[in-house]
């Protein structure tokens, strides 16, 4: 009985030691997230690829110079044709426009705003051949 028991006792100590090392790497990998999203300065937090979960749709922001120009792709899921790209700063906030130009997408635009407590770009995506805006959000693709 007493063995059973000294077994059972180090049993959930090696549980509780296990559930709080789990709970401390993630503590810790979330932090370094953060710190490598806040130590970029300027556009370059913007770097990446980014999805949009109600469909599928990638945003890839390869690279903005200091000016806002982007080097940007979107994908649908093929590369659809981007042919304006850029990143602004408005009233402290990080804004984020695309244009479309291909078929079945000419004139579609993403004005899009970065939030950087959630690592989101939300927004408005105009689909310029229905004529409609629709609300969205881009998830950032790890």
């Amino acid at each position: 009985m007493r063995r059973c028991l000294l077994i059972m006792t180090i049993m959930g100590l090696a549980i509780a030691f296990a559930l709080q090392t789990a709970s401390e790497c993630s503590a810790q990998t979330k932090k370094d997230t953060a710190t490598e999203t806040k130590g970029k300065k300027g556009f370059e937090v913007l770097e990446g690829r980014w999805l949009r979960p109600d469909g599928g749709y990638i945003i890839q922001i390869r690279s903005v110079d200091a000016a806002g120009k982007m080097d940007a792709g979107y994908f649908n899921p093929r590369p659809i044709k981007v042919s304006r790209a850029e990143a602004t700063k408005e009233s402290g906030k990080t804004k984020v426009f695309v244009e479309l130009n291909d078929v079945g997408y000419p004139g579609s635009t993403y004005t899009l705003t970065y939030d950087a407590k959630d690592d989101v770009l939300r927004g408005i995506y105009y689909q310029a051949a229905m004529k409609q805006s629709f609300d969205v959000y881009f998830t950032r693709m790890k």
